[in-house]
């Protein structure tokens, strides 16, 4: 049994202590409305009247909070329980907020573990779930059980930084791919179609191409966009200009797929229409 603080109490952060306690460990609860902590108190959860005091009751305390902000504001609070402590800060926020925490916790002597959660509230502690750390390799391995009872746990690095940048990029891939879908429905609902019954065509469609992904993946780590080309840029972009015409055509917002064709368009009067499309990231991303 490991003895667990956990700072934020919103739906994640309760059901981060939830999921401790239910799984035996002690565990110590802090937040600025105190009601909040009730139910916990009431499943065996110790309730700290400040951070400070949670941080003192536990080996390890665990971070969640709204923003970077918020969990500044909290630290400062705890600031004096926190020296030679083991944190892990499951915020989400950017990579140079991360490094910039770790920063101010090694000036603080805090052992600092970065933390992003690929999961929602009711997913912790189930199948499924996916936490990404990064920062202090030894604070990992020495909490890795209790970790590991929140999600599968996964260290990308020393750099404080990768486990924010890292969620975010797989939280870009799931926006675009909203967006897709929703862009999808817009033109066939306009056309009198119903979403629910354009699925079972969308849901294959979009399996077959991310058998593409790796091919692209590929192309993308070598800077080979010439290679092995089955569809290039320029053909691709005739079917995104025709998707905005008929957008426009069907009373849609071509707002979705607006950015891609701007982008795949700079591409090609850079010279690279007989690439692949994975191509496009080099108009987004700078060159090093």
């Amino acid at each position: 049994m490991t003895s667990i603080s956990v700072l934020g109490l919103g739906a994640m952060g309760a059901a981060l202590a939830a999921t401790l306690i239910r799984k035996g460990n002690a565990v110590t609860v802090s937040n600025r409305t105190p009601s909040r902590a009730e139910p916990l108190a009431r499943a065996g959860a110790r309730i700290a009247t400040t951070p400070a005091e949670a941080v003192a009751a536990s080996e390890l305390s665990i971070l969640c909070v709204v923003d970077y902000a918020a969990a500044g504001s909290v630290l400062a609070e705890a600031r004096g329980a926190l020296s030679g402590r083991d944190l892990v800060n499951l915020t989400n926020g950017t990579p140079r907020e991360a490094k910039n925490l770790a920063a101010w916790a090694e000036m603080e002597g805090v052992n600092y573990l970065d933390g992003g959660i690929m999961a929602i509230p009711p997913m912790i502690g189930e199948a499924g779930a996916l936490v990404l750390y990064s920062g202090s390799t030894a604070l990992f391995e020495r909490h890795k059980p209790a970790l590991d009872a929140l999600a599968e746990s996964r260290h990308l690095g020393d750099d404080s930084g990768l486990a924010a940048l890292y969620d975010l990029a797989l939280l870009a891939g799931m926006y675009g791919l909203f967006s897709g879908f929703l862009h999808a429905n817009a033109l066939v609902t306009s056309g009198g179609g119903k979403a629910v019954d354009f699925l079972p065509l969308l849901l294959p469609w979009l399996k077959a191409m991310t058998g593409t992904l790796p091919d692209l993946a590929g192309k993308i780590d070598s800077g080979r966009h010439s290679d092995n080309v089955v569809s290039n840029l320029a053909m691709q972009t005739i079917a995104l200009e025709n998707i905005a015409k008929a957008s426009a055509e069907q009373a849609v917002a071509p707002d979705f797929a607006e950015p891609m064709l701007r982008l795949a368009a700079r591409r090609i009067a850079e010279g690279h229409g007989s690439d692949d499309v994975s191509g496009v990231i080099e108009t987004v991303r700078e060159k090093k």
